[in-house]
């Protein structure tokens, strides 16, 4: 049983065999319910029609679902005490996380309240958490009070605004953006110790979890189109196809030690900011692969080329980013962004031929046997993702 308080006290950064703890991994499944609200919602909004408004307003709740955990992510692996308080504080955030994952399709109606009151209940926690390393790190006290009034000010003027007026997407945006400036603000008195390899583990296991909630939902839709008497024989494609892509998506984000690279905030952050792509873009392919199999149903409301899209774009966008955050840092070189260019260019051009997702699952495969080929003389990352 953990202490009921511990002094609170920087981890070390270099502590060897760091790995996530049980709550850690309960909070991140309680999140993902939230990228499956968000998910399914855009998901219908692709079969009704509403594909533009859809994925405006996707990627505005997904921002506050990722925005949330990595906040939450971050602080864990600089401080984390693992007593009662900090058990029960963790718990409050991830309360927060179902009234957010609650109010996720209320924002595809412009209605951010239920929302921003899950966000008030995350906030809540987490700056309690800050104040208790107020107290418990003098070195870091300015840094952890920068994280306090960023925090209370940025929540306040969320609050006030969602009871005030009706959120544009403008002001999304710019109130995103407030949030966006609390670390770089708060870390520029004195840097958290973050563990490298513990934030990598953390990130990679979210990944596979947001992974997993796609073929989810892909499964569920096609276990209802295949119990019908006479499934159209295009699900085929879909199968094939997003077995391709998912089990390539995984090889590929594993393929590269990221802990190795991780060296510091101005190399942590834009990694870090560049995962919240890399999840929308395998939740938003989860969508769009739902999408075709009621495309092939003639359930949709939707064309052929719209739904397509719904599965190269988010898999080329997935490819720029994996390139830019797991890859460049390792190698810049011609040999990488080449193959990786061209593939991007063929899956969007994909999108105009028919049965895209298989074509697609090809292209990537075709990127998967590049990369190991280029890696093949690297040793595997830890816990063997090779």
């Amino acid at each position: 049983m953990p202490s009921l308080v511990r002094p609170l006290s920087p981890r070390d950064p270099q502590e060897g065999h760091r790995t996530a703890t049980p709550l850690e991994l309960f909070a991140d499944l309680c999140y993902v319910v939230a990228v499956a609200q968000a998910a399914l919602t855009l998901h219908h909004e692709i079969v009704e029609g509403h594909a533009a408004d859809g994925l405006v307003y996707f990627s505005l709740a997904f921002f506050g679902i990722w925005w949330a955990w990595l906040n939450f992510a971050w602080f864990n692996s600089a401080y984390d005490p693992d007593d009662t308080i900090h058990r029960l504080l963790t718990l409050l955030q991830v309360l927060g996380s179902l009234v957010l994952a609650a109010g996720v399709p209320r924002f595809f109606e412009q209605d951010f309240r239920l929302g921003v009151t899950g966000y008030v209940i995350m906030r809540i926690g987490l700056v309690l958490m800050w104040l208790r390393v107020v107290a418990g790190d003098p070195a870091r006290r300015a840094t952890a009070r920068r994280y306090v009034i960023g925090l209370v000010v940025v929540q306040a003027t969320w609050v006030v605004v969602v009871l005030t007026t009706e959120i544009s997407i403008w002001l999304f945006v710019v109130l995103a953006a407030a949030d966006f400036a609390v670390p770089f603000l708060a870390e520029k008195a004195e840097p958290t110790p973050w563990h490298p390899h513990h934030i990598a583990e953390r990130f990679g296991l979210f990944f596979i979890i947001v992974l997993g909630e796609t073929v989810l939902s892909v499964t569920l839709t096609l276990q209802v189109a295949l119990d019908k008497a006479h499934p159209p024989a295009a699900l085929a494609a879909v199968i094939a196809g997003g077995v391709l892509i998912t089990f390539c998506a995984w090889w590929l984000y594993f393929s590269r030690d990221s802990a190795g690279i991780l060296t510091g905030n101005d190399v942590g952050f834009p990694w870090a900011f560049g995962h919240y792509v890399i999840f929308g873009s395998v939740a938003a392919f989860g969508a769009g692969l739902a999408a075709r199999v009621e495309y092939y149903e003639h359930h949709a409301k939707v064309s052929d080329l719209v739904s397509s899209a719904f599965v190269a774009v988010p898999v080329a966008v997935f490819l720029v980013i994996w390139w830019s955050v797991c890859v460049r840092p390792h190698d810049a070189s011609i040999r990488t962004v080449g193959p990786v260019a061209v593939a991007i260019v063929a899956v969007v051009a994909l999108a105009w031929v028919p049965y895209t997702e298989l074509w697609v699952g090809l292209v990537m495969a075709a990127v998967l046997v590049g990369e190991l080929l280029l890696t093949r003389d690297t040793p595997a990352p830890v816990g063997g993702a090779l």
